[in-house]
């Protein structure tokens, strides 16, 4: 899964991060911050893998400030 998510994002910061004891959560990090989860599906045999990320409102930038457009309205004629 590591190597998967290496490759598909380009960058090699993406860890996986094993649970403590069996049947928890699977982290995934970048540079040593947990940024979600991984979660394994196994159905009629077939398994998936469902990533769940997470990010902090906090964490986001500020929003900038949308530019004025001009009112629309007539021309003045009538």
């Amino acid at each position: 899964m590591q190597t998967y998510l290496r490759k598909l994002f380009g960058t090699e910061r993406i860890k996986i991060v094993p649970p403590p004891r069996q049947g928890l959560s699977i982290e995934i990090a970048v540079n040593d911050e947990t940024i979600g989860t991984v979660h394994k599906d196994v159905d009629d045999g077939e398994i998936s893998y469902s990533l769940h990320l997470t990010v902090l409102e906090e964490d986001l930038p500020a929003p900038r400030p949308s530019p004025v457009k001009p009112a629309m309205g007539s021309s003045g004629r009538r």
